[in-house]
């Protein structure tokens, strides 16, 4: 702007010199404006050479893919991430485990996170439906984590529920780390999983939906206002915003027009008004195609749509560049950034021949988990009843009474390995938790944990048949957990 308040200038003070430079200066005014203003434009529209950019455009009904770009890339979520703590509590709530008016009590860890946050301080308390709705529409950190606290017992804990759950829903490249989306290299999403979440929450929980659409909520004579810069748009009811230096300005929102509805993820904006510009972009595109076959035009793949709209208002061409790790400055391809943010791929390394390896989500650390278990409440002691007196049983009734031992099926020789974790506590927990969720394909396994050479603690499942370990390993590995079939010794 400075560059074209110079030109014009220029050409104001070159008036006197006739009409020829009037004409020169005014020339000088446009060329200037086109080319400071118009890749601008563009920008703000086509942002697929933007290093930090993904997006993807979903029909929330049918779940086709209107427009992808970068859509599988590894993101940082930021703020998104409260989606998933909002939905693992819309889940306590639905089980009965949490109820909307129970207290929770701040912690020092939860009063203690970075803004933007309502300040309660330790030992503070708030109900559970407040929480749940400046999460929703304030995204609170501090309340994040509170919940998450109240429900896991503590934040790290219900984190790892967090991966595991989004695991299930199908949200291959997340692995979170806390509840609140706060600066963590290790939590990782992608737009493509962000889609996913978002029609999980309306699919399961469409009673609690609204809550991200709230306008405000006032709590302790304070109102606090929603941060979704589309809400006031038609049809917009949900969904969140994130922002952090290395995710830039992301944003989920959904849009219902004429009884449809779209899912519209941008992560990686490089501002406010361009991430509000852009979505509402994606959003109208959308639309119109749904208005367009509506009026039969057969539209078979839509996302040449959204590259001819881009197209008619100039949009750059599509320059993939490596992401970039902005806190270190270290540029990385997406593959380079998975594999520098993941821990180590030795974790589940067998030293026998592995027979299948079906597995897209590695459960070690991204189960960095169940560690710190909530404290069990005490049991007050019962004292035993002295058994009744029975007449003695003979050697032979004693005998018969004993079930009979079954014979171990020589074919029982396989195990599947399920994970790999430095600490045993970890992989104890993961066991059980595994051998809960496939109790029926796991029910002929015996569990076992042993640790490797290089200090890994595996767990798998052992005593099966090759059929037996074939088929719990589909199981697993459908449900995107980690799972390999390993013969053992006879």
């Amino acid at each position: 702007m400075r560059k074209i308040e110079q030109a014009t200038s220029v050409a104001l003070q070159d008036t006197t010199g006739g009409s020829r430079s009037l004409r020169k200066g005014l020339l000088l005014v446009l060329l200037a404006a086109l080319i400071l203003v118009s890749p601008l434009k563009a920008r703000a529209q086509d942002l697929s050479g933007d290093a930090r950019y993904s997006a993807i455009v979903v029909d929330a009904v049918t779940g086709e893919v209107f427009y992808s770009a970068k859509a599988d890339s590894a993101r940082y979520p930021a703020s998104l991430t409260k989606i998933m703590t909002l939905y693992m509590a819309f889940d306590a709530l639905a089980m009965g485990t949490l109820k909307p008016d129970d207290t929770i009590v701040m912690s020092r860890n939860a009063a203690g996170q970075s803004p933007v946050k309502v300040y309660l301080k330790a030992g503070e308390t708030i109900d559970v439906d407040s929480a749940m709705r400046l999460v929703a529409l304030y995204s609170a950190n501090d309340l994040a984590v509170a919940l998450a606290e109240k429900i896991g017992g503590t934040e790290e804990r219900f984190a790892a529920l967090m991966t595991i759950k989004a695991q299930e829903l199908g949200m291959g490249q997340t692995r979170f780390v806390n509840a609140s989306g706060l600066p963590d290299p290790r939590q990782l999403s992608s737009a493509r999983d962000m889609a996913i979440l978002a029609r999980a929450v309306m699919r399961d929980y469409p009673q609690y939906y609204d809550y991200f659409s709230l306008p405000n909520y006032t709590f302790r004579g304070r109102t606090y206002v929603n941060h979704n810069p589309l809400r006031n748009m038609p049809g917009v009811d949900g969904m969140k915003t994130g922002f952090t230096n290395a995710a830039g300005y992301n944003l989920v929102a959904s849009q219902v027009k004429d009884g449809h509805r779209l899912i519209a993820v941008m992560l990686g904006g490089n501002n406010k008004s361009q991430r509000r510009e852009h979505v509402t972009f994606l959003m109208n595109t959308g639309f119109d195609i749904f208005d367009r076959r509506a009026n039969g035009e057969v539209i078979a793949v839509a996302q040449t749509e959204f590259t001819k709209a881009f197209a008619a208002r100039n949009a750059i061409p599509d320059e993939p560049r490596p992401y970039t790790i902005l806190a270190t400055n270290e540029s990385l391809s997406d593959a380079g950034l998975r594999d520098a943010l993941e821990a180590s791929e030795d974790a589940n390394a067998v030293d026998e021949d592995v027979q299948t390896v079906s597995a897209s989500v590695k459960a070690p650390d991204v189960v960095r988990t169940l560690t710190s278990k909530p404290a069990a409440k005490p049991v007050a002691k019962v004292e035993a009843k002295p058994e009744p007196k029975t007449a003695k049983r003979t050697t032979k009734q004693v005998a018969d009474a004993k079930p009979a031992k079954k014979k171990k099926d020589p074919n029982a020789v396989w195990a599947i390995q399920v994970g790999a974790f430095k600490n045993k506590t970890l992989a104890s927990d993961w066991v059980a938790s595994i051998k809960k969720k496939f109790s029926t394909a796991l029910a002929e396994a015996t569990s076992e944990i042993s640790k490797s050479e290089a200090g890994w603690y595996r767990t798998r499942f052992a005593s099966l048949t090759k059929e037996q370990a074939q088929k719990a390993c589909s199981q697993i590995s459908a449900k995107r957990l980690d799972c390999m079939v390993v013969k053992g010794s006879s």
